[in-house]
């Protein structure tokens, strides 16, 4: 395994194999390969951004494990190390900036280059949404602050902190996170609804600015899960034998593959998103919603 920096200049893209005839299978497939590239997934302790970070990692990418739980952070990287793949632990916090540039400094002194950013971070707040019966009029303005601060603050800052290393190499790609809340309405998750419907916005807004500024050099894009179980949904959805709650029989009547995603289900789009597969791509919110994103329920 290395784990030291890219044998590549900072200015260069990433070593490669000799490439394949355009138009190939070899070729194809290789636009996907993220070998010599350098990720870092914020909100890597979570359940869905885990996932994303060994994803990257099983496609090639050295990955950056950052979240505000130090120990998890820790722990991933280690399994993630254990397995032959490089990885690093920087626990910071998305809405404080030294402890980004921090992370930055020690991602740079260890492998030498970032070249994507996936802003996992991010998740819903109870004071941000509306119980049976509440009125949006009664909402507290600390509540939707927070939950507005951590879902598009939380992406804004990683953007600025790492947006120039990225547009060094070549190869920069950001990939946000959005949801189906915020290409649909959905009942009382409304601070959150409104804070990713925002990353909806920024994404296309920098993707211009970007592909202005760095060309191909530095692409955003963004994914928008459906309905995926993690540790902030599960009381929601499921009831505690593991059947569905009528908010969550509601969300599964209302798509079409009639279930509940799996966390590695989210990887192809990434890698896709990550990679040279999509370098004519920007701008765009990818769903991975099983068709709720689709359907009218009639």
């Amino acid at each position: 395994m290395n784990d030291g920096p890219a044998t590549a200049s900072a200015g260069s893209p990433p070593v490669s194999a000799e490439p394949a005839a355009s138009g190939s299978p070899a070729a194809t497939f290789g636009r996907f390969d993220l070998t010599g590239r350098v990720a870092l997934v914020t909100g890597a302790t979570g359940v869905l951004g885990g996932e994303m970070a060994r994803g990257l990692a099983a496609h090639g990418a050295k990955v950056a494990v950052l979240g505000r739980n130090a120990e998890r952070a820790e722990e991933l990287a280690a399994g993630l190390v254990s397995e032959g793949y490089a990885a690093l632990a920087t626990p910071a916090d998305v809405l404080d900036r030294p402890s980004l540039e921090r992370a930055r400094e020690a991602i740079m002194q260890r492998f030498g280059r970032v070249d994507i950013l996936v802003n996992a971070a991010g998740g819903n707040m109870p004071g941000a949404t509306l119980s049976p019966g509440a009125s949006f009029l009664d909402l507290g303005e600390e509540p939707m602050r927070g939950v507005i601060d951590l879902n598009y603050m939380g992406t804004v800052l990683p953007i600025q902190v790492f947006g120039a290393e990225l547009a060094k190499g070549g190869h920069g790609s950001i990939v946000n996170i959005s949801s189906m809340a915020a290409l649909r309405a959905i009942t009382r998750v409304v601070g959150y609804s409104a804070a990713k419907a925002a990353i909806d916005n920024l994404t296309r807004w920098l993707a211009m600015e970007f592909g202005r500024q760095y060309g191909g050099g530095l692409r955003v894009n963004a994914m928008a899960p459906g309905f995926f179980i993690g540790n902030q949904n599960r009381r929601l959805l499921l009831e505690e034998d593991g059947s569905l709650t009528a908010r969550g029989r509601t969300i599964i009547d209302h798509t079409p593959l009639g279930r509940f995603g799996e966390p590695e289900e989210l990887v192809g789009t990434l890698v896709w998103l990550c990679s040279d597969a999509s370098r004519f791509v920007t701008g765009v919110v990818v769903p991975v919603d099983g068709g709720f994103a689709v359907t009218s329920g009639v």
